[in-house]
């Protein structure tokens, strides 16, 4: 039973606008999530897998696959405050268009509300929401992703609540046969309207464009908030290593889609007496606590990883947490009931039913998985868990590490000079491009922080900001830089990564407790060439690389404009004067 007038009053205006055919209000139970998933099995939706306990494969649209970026808009009451890096629409005129697009999106459906918190139940740094949908596969997923139902819908106070509308854009008439992944393609639009915390998703399924929850609401929105509220939310993993010793620390670290963050957030070490336990893989709040430290919080429950790739040797500890309860998107079907993605495993199954649908055997030309295909699961599955994971007040950061997907140029590790220093390599990152957003592969883009599809404003006030966190009083953690993709001549990985990228968190470890000497170059600290296999490949610096990088980089602040921070301008002048 909703208590809430603000809420109840919502809904009610959605339904007016959208027609389902029923109201379901989810409140979070066993018995509840069972039904739904029966309902997906009985439309086909969800084929279960015999292999995997209580465990289901999705195949969407081919034409719904990964995040839209250009159907993606930021609607700030001034177009300024959304940026260069974001499509803008005035507001009235875009929440005009959208409620054209949601009357009677909803007909022939059931629209599920479904309240949600994001982050421990118990922090005084989560926050709650509450998302309407037509689709029963966001709902279960929401529910390995979020704190969803009764607990959550307690936590909603006054009108102070993020509310975010989805619909997949498919309505049905009467008796007319549903489709197993409805989708409007063509009309795909995710709107955030950041002054009323609102976010209204139209004609995807899939991913980050219907689990609003996920970068709608803990990036786009809740950088805003942030922003107004004095916190950080971040495109972070967030680590705990203990040393031999059986001293621990924390890491944050932002990377590109796809670019192994899951793997480092589930790290199984090489070096021996080392542990990694993971808080999160994607998502990072972080305050600062009395104590002048900066402490964060992962807002969401579970994971939704990119599958292909995923191997024994590249992250055992994900393999076993979706051994069971996990369900998976555009990965491949095996004949005794099981799935498959390319890197699995060295040798492919002789016959296979592809993501499409279709049969596959090794001699196929289109790859039998997705490369955005995913996994969702709870994190309480996770063998290497940190048990602070439910900690109300989050864990304290020793460290932050930023990184891109580099072939060249950029070293494997460095430390940032100053605070100011890593902001500005924060802000100066760019990376070869994956499959998690739709577009080409392998392109070099400008991906500042890893946030370019999730700053939900004027990325050029976002570095501002960052530069304003700087203040006596705290205890600022180091900023350190890896570029784990550096290529030989031969267009080979010159580093092993994986469980090796220990070595480089250990450098970092032994900087922060001032047990290293580094060498002070206008990069940045960098480790000793003899400290590392191969180092005079994963440490040169090529002026002529730099002088090239230097000129790029002028180039893309130029776009920020009159906002562009002049500390951030200064440090380019540094970088500029040692490479011309």
């Amino acid at each position: 039973m909703i208590q809430n007038e603000y809420l109840q009053k919502w809904i009610e205006e959605m339904r007016t606008l959208c027609q389902p055919d029923s109201v379901q209000i989810i409140t979070g139970t066993d018995e509840e999530n069972q039904q739904l998933i029966q309902k997906l099995v009985d439309k086909k939706t969800f084929i279960p897998l015999k292999k995997r306990q209580n465990s289901y494969l999705a195949r969407s649209n081919v034409d719904d696959v990964a995040r839209v970026e250009d159907r993606t808009f930021i609607c700030s009451n001034i177009k300024d405050d959304a940026g260069p890096t974001n499509n803008w629409a005035p507001p009235d005129e875009m929440r005009k268009k959208m409620e054209g697009l949601f009357k009677g999106s909803m007909r022939g459906r059931t629209m599920y509300v479904v309240p949600y918190c994001m982050g421990p139940l118990k922090s005084p740094w989560s926050r709650v929401a509450c998302t309407i949908t037509d689709s029963a596969y966001v709902v279960v997923n929401m529910r390995m992703m979020t704190r969803i139902g009764d607990p959550a819908l307690q936590m909603l106070g006054n009108n102070d609540f993020v509310k975010c509308l989805h619909s997949v854009g498919k309505p049905l008439e009467k008796g007319q046969q549903d489709s197993t992944w409805p989708c409007n393609p063509k009309d795909t639009y995710i709107v955030h309207f950041p002054e009323k915390k609102e976010v209204w998703s139209f004609g995807s399924g899939y991913g980050g464009n219907a689990l609003l929850n996920k970068k709608c609401f803990a990036l786009r929105l809740a950088t805003s908030m942030g922003r107004k509220e004095g916190w950080m939310a971040e495109h972070m993993l967030i680590i705990g290593v203990t040393n031999p010793q059986g001293e621990k620390k924390y890491f944050t670290g932002a990377f590109p889609s796809a670019c192994g963050k899951t793997n480092l957030a589930m790290l199984t070490p090489t070096l021996p007496g080392w542990k990694v336990e993971c808080v999160g893989d994607d998502i990072a709040w972080m305050h600062w606590g009395d104590d002048g430290r900066l402490w964060a919080i992962n807002p969401e429950a579970g994971f939704f990883g990119v599958a292909s790739g995923t191997s024994p040797k590249t992250n055992i500890n994900a393999l076993k947490t979706i051994e069971k309860n996990a369900f998976f998107a555009n990965v491949a079907l095996t004949e005794d009931g099981d799935v498959w993605w390319e890197g699995l495993t060295d040798v492919p199954p002789k016959h296979l039913i592809d993501w499409k649908g279709k049969d596959w055997t090794p001699e196929s030309k289109e790859k039998a998985a997705h490369p955005n295909s995913r996994f969702t699961v709870s994190a309480k599955q996770c063998p290497v868990l940190d048990p602070n994971f439910e900690a109300p007040q989050g864990v304290p950061i020793s460290g932050i590490i930023f990184g891109g997907r580099r072939s060249t140029t950029v070293p494997l590790l460095r430390q940032a000079l100053s605070w100011q220093h890593g902001v500005f390599l924060g802000a100066g990152t760019s990376s070869e491009t994956t499959a998690a957003a739709k577009g080409a592969v392998g392109e070099l883009r400008h991906d500042p922080f890893s946030m370019l599809p999730f700053c939900g404003y004027n990325m050029a006030d976002y570095f501002a900001f960052w530069l304003q966190q700087e203040k006596p009083e705290r205890k600022m953690p180091p900023i350190f830089f890896v570029n784990w993709f550096l290529k030989d001549k031969d267009g080979k990985f010159i580093w092993p990564g994986f469980g090796d990228n220990i070595q480089a968190i250990k450098w970092m470890w032994d900087r922060i407790d001032n047990k290293k000497e580094a060498e002070k170059t206008a990069l940045g600290f960098l480790p000793k060439k003899e400290e590392f296999p191969r180092g005079d490949e994963l440490f040169a610096i090529r002026k002529e690389e730099w002088q090239k990088e230097c000129d790029d980089l002028q180039n893309y602040f130029k776009t920020f404009g009159q906002k562009m921070p002049k500390e951030l301008w200064d440090e380019l002048g540094k970088l500029k004067v040692a490479f011309f």
